[in-house]
């Protein structure tokens, strides 16, 4: 079949069985854009924007029906749990704002009104549990301002759970990050161990009533960054009945830019928080040459590993488009069909790409629902603080 061919392949399947991506940081680009200062107006995403990679023309263009935005705030944030809630009113104004484009969406059922509306399902994730600052109650004000998921930290350790990227001291989660876990089953979200240590995933696993999501993260066994999922955790999905959701972040893709990129990261692999990762990149090839790229081959292989691996009814895609720099080939979300005619081109079926595409994140959110409506009958809210919970 000839390249165009395969490509019109895939973006017909998209438009039958539209993208659900699992994690995308527009929020973050609109508050940093020195223009916008995070005014949603004012950033206008009815235009493209070259500069960045995500907009309402291009979403069109990639077939999204359904994203994950993230209200993320670095750990460092000076006011954590403000940063939270604005990011989260970020998100509500781009729905808002565009009502003719996003259906506000805090279900699964949500997916099927969007599509049959024309629109695109407007899901939010709390990036970072530092906004809690480290109280249960703020998990339920998140979840009634609509937040469907928790990332329980970003790229540093807490007081109750482990980072990927950082020096663990909580055995991946203590007492308290234990009844976060709890509390998050109980309500209905889902509890995204993407930036969790390993060992922290392990016991999120071991904990959580619900199935997990590993929302943008690729194999370990394929590109070594303390970000990616080993497999064990793999395999372990398919008796949690979760999913992981292959990302296009290059450092997470190609092993060689990894190791390229080893001298400007600390020792957990860690890079400095940049308004514009971009100028970082090429402040550090002015020094060190031209950064081997990653390729959306690269991103297919990866793919290909989690199917072998956790298994075709555990895999999804978890772009993070966050205005850095992308794959070849994955340079911004109007993007996803040449993703998509790749797979075709490895000989993934009609009825596994619907899987690959939404049917898998759709199925963990609707089994996480279901256990939270059991877990509100069978028991009170969890309260209190960290102080409360003996051994955090």
């Amino acid at each position: 079949m000839a390249k165009d061919e395969t490509l019109a392949q895939a973006e017909a399947l998209l438009t039958r069985a539209p993208l659900f991506d699992g994690h995308n940081d527009l929020a973050w680009t609109i508050r940093v854009d020195k223009r916008a200062r995070g005014d949603v107006r004012a950033y206008d995403l009815t235009r493209v924007h070259p500069e960045s990679d995500t907009d309402i023309p291009r979403l069109r263009q990639g077939n999204v029906g359904a994203q994950f935005w993230a209200a993320f705030q670095p750990t460092s944030a000076p006011h954590p749990a403000r940063t939270a809630l604005e990011q989260i009113d970020v998100i509500r104004r781009i729905e808002a704002t565009h009502p003719d484009v996003f259906h506000p969406a805090r279900s699964a059922a949500d997916f099927a009104r969007a599509k049959k509306a024309g629109k695109i399902a407007s899901y939010i994730v709390v990036e970072g549990g530092v906004g809690l600052e480290n109280a249960l109650a703020p998990l339920r004000l998140w979840h009634a301002a609509g937040a469907r998921m928790l990332i329980p930290c970003h790229n540093e350790t807490l007081d109750w759970v482990d980072s990927a990227t950082d020096a663990p001291r909580n055995g991946g989660f203590n007492a308290f990050g234990r009844a976060v876990i709890g509390e998050c089953n109980r309500l209905g979200m889902i509890v995204d161990g993407a930036h969790v240590s390993h060992d922290g995933i392990r016991k999120l696993l071991d904990v959580s009533e619900a199935p997990i999501l590993l929302s943008h993260s690729n194999a370990f066994s394929l590109c070594n960054h303390p970000r990616n999922a080993p497999d064990d955790v793999l395999r372990r999905l398919k008796d949690n009945g979760g999913a992981v959701l292959a990302t296009f972040v290059p450092g997470f893709v190609s092993q060689a830019l990894r190791n390229w990129l080893r001298g400007s990261l600390d020792a957990y692999g860690k890079a400095p928080l940049a308004a514009d990762p971009k100028a970082r990149i090429a402040a550090l090839e002015a020094r060190q040459g031209a950064a081997p790229r990653a390729t959306l081959v690269e991103v297919v292989d990866h793919i290909v590993y989690l199917v072998e691996t956790a298994g075709i009814d555990h895999v999804g895609i978890g772009s993070d488009y966050y205005g850095g720099p992308e794959p070849i080939g994955l340079e911004h979300v109007g993007c996803f069909p040449k993703l998509f005619a790749e797979l075709i081109r490895r000989g993934f079926s009609e009825r596994d790409l619907e899987k690959l595409a939404n049917r898998n994140v759709l199925r963990v959110m609707r089994k996480v629902e279901q256990v939270g409506e059991i877990l509100r009958e069978a028991r009170e809210p969890a309260v209190g603080r960290i102080e409360d919970y003996p051994g955090a």
